[in-house]
């Protein structure tokens, strides 16, 4: 079983991520990194949660704009979520945080701060739940 599962939501995404993936390793963990879309590949996110999501002990995602991708992976999975709002589009993150912050009641997600340091304490919060149980 890997650790972290880091889903984005396009692969623009990726050079907003990498000084994450970048403490992953650094901290000695194990991660896999996905692109899924919310928005335009839905049906294919459901599948790859339903056969992949025990494989991994939490899930960390990444999203701008509308920010729909935490709370649906939310939504389907019975794992630890952790939501990254991204710098992007004219309100430069804050649409983001919003979305993810504004969760109905039973789809609990824990969000993380606009950009960079968002990213960097997903990772540290990720740890620390990982660890705490081992």
């Amino acid at each position: 079983m890997k650790d972290i599962l880091f889903i984005i939501g396009s692969e623009s995404d990726r050079k907003n991520i990498e000084p994450g993936i970048d403490l992953i390793n650094e901290k000695g963990l194990s991660c896999d990194l996905v692109v899924y879309s919310a928005h335009r590949n839905l049906p294919e996110l459901m599948d790859f949660l339903g056969k992949e999501e025990k494989n991994f002990k939490i899930i960390i995602t990444a999203a701008g704009l509308s920010a729909a991708l935490p709370g649906v992976v939310a939504s389907i999975s019975k794992k630890p979520v952790i939501g990254i709002p991204l710098v992007s589009g004219e309100l430069s993150g804050i649409d983001a945080l919003l979305s993810i912050l504004q969760l109905p009641k039973g789809i609990p997600v824990a969000t993380m701060g606009i950009g960079k340091q968002g990213v960097l304490n997903a990772v540290h919060l990720a740890e620390r739940i990982i660890r705490s149980f081992s």
